[in-house]
Order: structure tokens, then C-alpha cells, then sequence
């Protein structure tokens, strides 16, 4: 089994890149991120090497047959890397749509849990 392809349900290859920025809502998206890849949603994978267009990680997101970005605020980090990586095709699970705002929404074990059950719901879909 590829990596890619170790932490993601039934088989799917899903990938997972979130937000891990400095603000509340950054740790809720990275914590999310890591939950799902526990419970075998998707793989959590390295937005930074998307950034840094690291080639192997380029790659096996290109492989990829889901990928999820988590977006922490509306400045929308995970999605612009995304795109300006050249990926059009990938879900968007943005937390501000779930009422989330930057500097009011602490990173407790209700919000993961209230933003993994969407995510999944998202890749789901």
C-alpha cells in the first residue's frame, strides 16, 4: 500500500491539507486534520511542501482521488495553495462557515469534533 493510500478509509486515497496557521481557528483546522486521519477519513498531508512545491509531495497529491482543504479564517491559506499549485478539483471545508471566527473560537474538543463530523460529511458527498 502506497502512503498515500495508509491512513485513508475503504481503500480511497484521500488527502488532507490544512490550515496550522497561529490563530484559534488554525489549530481547530490542523487538529481536525489529525482527527480525521485517526479515524481513518482521509491521510493528513503537508501543505508546506504544496507551498514549497516539494515534487514528491506534488506528486502524490496529483495522485490523489479526494482531496480536502481546511480553510481556519477567510483568508483561505489551504485553498490558495492549493490553487496556486495548479489543483482546481478538491473539497473546501472552510470554518467560518460553521460559525468559527478568528480570535473567538477556541480549539476544544467540541469544535474538532463538530468540524471533523462535516468534513467528513464533505468528502462523503
Amino acid at each position: 500500500m502506497s502512503e498515500a493510500n495508509s491512513g485513508a478509509c475503504s481503500g480511497a486515497n484521500t488527502l488532507i491539507f490544512s490550515c496550522s496557521g497561529a490563530a484559534d481557528v488554525g489549530e481547530v483546522a490542523d487538529r481536525t486534520a489529525r482527527k480525521l486521519g485517526r479515524d481513518k477519513v482521509g491521510k493528513m498531508y503537508c501543505l508546506t511542501g504544496i507551498g514549497g512545491q516539494v515534487a514528491s509531495i506534488v506528486k502524490t497529491a496529483q495522485a490523489a482521488d479526494q482531496i480536502l482543504a481546511i480553510d481556519g479564517c477567510m483568508l483561505n491559506c489551504a485553498s490558495l495553495c492549493l490553487k496556486e499549485a495548479g489543483f482546481e478539483d478538491f473539497a473546501t471545508l472552510r470554518l467560518a462557515e460553521l460559525g468559527m471566527e478568528k480570535g473567538m473560537s477556541p480549539a476544544t474538543e467540541e469544535s474538532v469534533a463538530r468540524a471533523a463530523k462535516t468534513a467528513a460529511s464533505i468528502l462523503a458527498a
